[in-house]
């Protein structure tokens, strides 16, 4: 244990600084300090058997801060009126009721690459080989189709976007009878 002392006197002073400069409280540096020091102690003879006991102890302090700090972020309460189950879709679920409409407003060659890719999940390799395309023409007729069905739903449905571009509000259609 002789080992750890020295090692302890020769580099406490640094460490409590580096701590303090981390920390920007000279309670907690210490109280972190002071771990560092019981978690060395606890190696016992082994300490002894460490190359290099600064980087060592610089290693332990450091994880121990991010410890404290992982620990001590600051959460927020929810209050106990705000449910998390919520009777009201999301304004991006209901904006499904819209879809038939816009989708039947569509040319046939949009709406069938709409259905297949998207709606059925066939893969573009195999929407391509069906259609006799090219792998990037089926992907680039697709994300047409895409984008053609977006500005469609935003103009007949007057689809309104956050600021994070998620769907926040719009006005539903009938659907077609």
């Amino acid at each position: 244990m002789n080992c750890l002392m020295t090692a302890w006197h020769q580099h406490e002073a640094e460490l409590r600084g580096w701590l303090r400069h981390r920390m920007g409280n000279t309670v907690d540096a210490d109280d972190l300090l002071q771990d560092v020091f019981i978690k060395a102690m606890r190696q016992g003879e082994r300490f002894c058997a460490i190359d290099n006991a600064r980087a060592w102890l610089f290693e332990v302090a450091r994880n121990a801060l991010a410890d404290r700090l992982r620990l001590a972020r600051n959460t927020v309460e929810l209050p106990e009126d705000l449910s998390a189950d919520t009777e009201e879709p999301a304004a991006v679920d209901s904006l499904a009721a819209c879809l038939p409409r816009v989708l039947s407003e569509l040319s046939p060659e949009d709406r069938e690459a709409i259905t297949l890719c998207d709606l059925e999940r066939l893969p573009q390799e195999e929407y391509a080989r069906r259609k006799g395309l090219s792998l990037p023409g089926a992907k680039s007729r697709v994300q047409r189709a895409r984008k053609r069905l977006r500005e469609q739903l935003t103009q007949a449905c007057q689809v309104r976007l956050d600021a994070a571009g998620q769907v926040s509000d719009f006005v539903p259609r009938p659907p077609l009878v």
